[in-house]
């Protein structure tokens, strides 16, 4: 069987729940081969992996969604589009029954530059007839350049050219799910779609609070990748979730609600029991423990400001922040010097981290994230018998209070960016060292329950197996109607 996972932004150049999850997944099954193709900005990160790939990934393809070589002038033929092909352009713009065979087959088999189709009559007129017909009151030529930029990376993804596989793995809809249907419908194959947050939803918050963006152009984008979400639900074989409030909002974006599987995240909980204690230097602190990148997403800065009032109140808290740096500089920067301007003592970044040398001496997680899925820290953190605080985002509140269980509360949930709210939930837990190991029980028999890595092994083996399973059916009677036929 030979599996291509379709991953954007993530693995194997960046580390998180992500990237950790397909790193998983291809370890899991060593029999399998594997190809990775791999959505980033630019060209910049060519070849910059953060993992080790394993052994059975046979080959890593990278599409680069930033491109800038489209804009330089060819010396070729030019190409025009026929009455057929115009249309399926106009109806990808329009968002109305869109001709997504038509446009594959354009930009994989016409040759076009990409130069000539933003800057060509075709883009031009289709612009036009969308603009006269829902946005004349705008500035045409303003209208034309949004146009353009929004269809460029989508354009490039259509002209990638796809490794051929069995099944279509893809990590997200988006541009991966793009991708992911035009290589079923170039190649055949199976299309299965596994979504650690809603992307669509996802990307809805980061346009509306987008300052690069304004007015009626954050409407467009939106509308842009619901049509690519649309496109990936109709086209996937099987779409799965990481829990049930998940699955509601895949179907209320219109994925057909038989084709849903609810599969959560695992992890080895056994790799997180006899972890090293408490050492010389934790005597007499209460430690909190935050297993995050260091990006916006994550909001380290609302984390360190709920930190220092909880501090104020309890000398003995120190925080430790264990993740990369590097992946947002700038942002990173600023939480350094936040912590500077406030004065804070015992403020750890610690960078990229064995965490299993950590978790043992910590008393207290935190995650304080705006956006999350089913985050795997919270997993590790009950898998070694620690209380979590998290903000009311993914399924944190789920597998906090539990859903399909009596096992009882393990931490404590928060609202998003509510610094008072987040520091007294440190100091509560900080000042009862009773309900802290009562909490960390229960999420240590909730993880155990239902979230080991086995359970995810043989959900995502099944699944495997039923769609190869299905392909050979469909190429047997695929076989039988063209004997038929000739």
């Amino acid at each position: 069987m030979r599996i291509c996972i379709i991953a954007e932004g993530c693995y194997p150049y960046i580390v998180g729940g992500v990237s950790q999850w397909i790193h998983g997944l291809v370890c899991s099954y060593p029999e399998q081969e594997f190809v990775i193709l791999t959505i980033v900005a630019d060209r910049s990160m060519r070849g910059k992996y953060v993992y080790e790939l394993p052994e059975n990934v046979a080959e890593i393809h990278e599409l680069y969604l930033n491109d800038s070589d489209w804009g330089k002038k060819r010396a070729r033929r030019r190409v025009r589009m026929n009455k057929k092909e115009y249309q399926a352009l106009l109806s990808l713009l329009l968002g109305e029954q869109i001709k997504w065979e038509v446009l594959f087959d354009f930009f994989q088999k016409s040759g076009i530059s990409l130069n000539d189709m933003l800057m060509g009559p075709d883009f031009l007129h289709a612009v036009t007839e969308y603009y006269k017909l829902n946005y004349s009151q705008m500035v045409f030529a303003d209208f034309l350049w949004m146009l353009r930029s929004i269809y460029l990376p989508l354009f490039i993804a259509l002209k990638m050219e796809i490794p051929k596989a069995d099944i279509y793995h893809c990590a997200c809809t988006g541009y991966a799910g793009v991708l992911g249907s035009m290589a079923k419908y170039m190649h055949g194959g199976r299309l299965l779609v596994s979504e650690h947050g809603v992307y669509t939803r996802e990307r809805e918050e980061e346009l509306i609070k987008a300052k690069w963006v304004q007015g009626i152009y954050k409407n467009i984008w939106i509308e842009q990748f619901k049509k690519m979400s649309t496109l990936t639900y109709d086209r996937a074989d099987a779409v799965t979730g990481l829990y049930e409030h998940a699955r509601e909002l895949q179907i209320e974006l219109g994925c057909p609600p038989h084709k849903t599987l609810i599969v959560p995240n695992g992890i080895d909980v056994e790799k997180f029991q006899n972890l090293p204690g408490k050492q010389e230097e934790d005597k007499g602190c209460i430690n909190i423990g935050a297993v995050v990148r260091v990006t916006p997403i994550k909001d380290i800065m609302t984390m360190i400001q709920a930190f220092g009032f909880a501090k104020e109140v309890e000398p003995s808290l120190k925080l430790w922040i264990m993740g990369p740096c590097e992946e947002e500089d700038e942002y990173a920067k600023d939480c350094y010097e936040l912590v500077r301007v406030m004065g804070i003592s015992d403020v750890i970044f610690t960078g990229r981290v064995d965490v299993t040398e950590y978790y043992g001496r910590m008393d207290i997680m935190l995650l304080t994230s705006i956006s999350e899925g089913q985050p795997l820290t919270i997993l590790e953190s009950f898998a070694a018998r620690k209380p979590v605080v998290a903000t009311d985002v993914g399924n944190c509140r789920g597998l906090i209070l539990g859903e399909n269980d009596d096992y009882g509360e393990a931490g404590i949930v928060v609202r998003i960016m509510h610094v008072e709210e987040i520091a007294r939930a440190i100091l509560t837990l900080a000042h009862d060292e009773n309900t802290r190991l009562r909490m960390g029980e229960n999420g240590y028999q909730r993880v155990v329950s239902g979230y080991r890595f086995s359970y995810f092994q043989d959900a995502y083996r099944n699944i495997y197996k039923r769609l190869i399973e299905e392909k050979e059916q469909d190429e047997v009677e695929d076989g039988g109607m063209k004997a038929w036929q000739a």
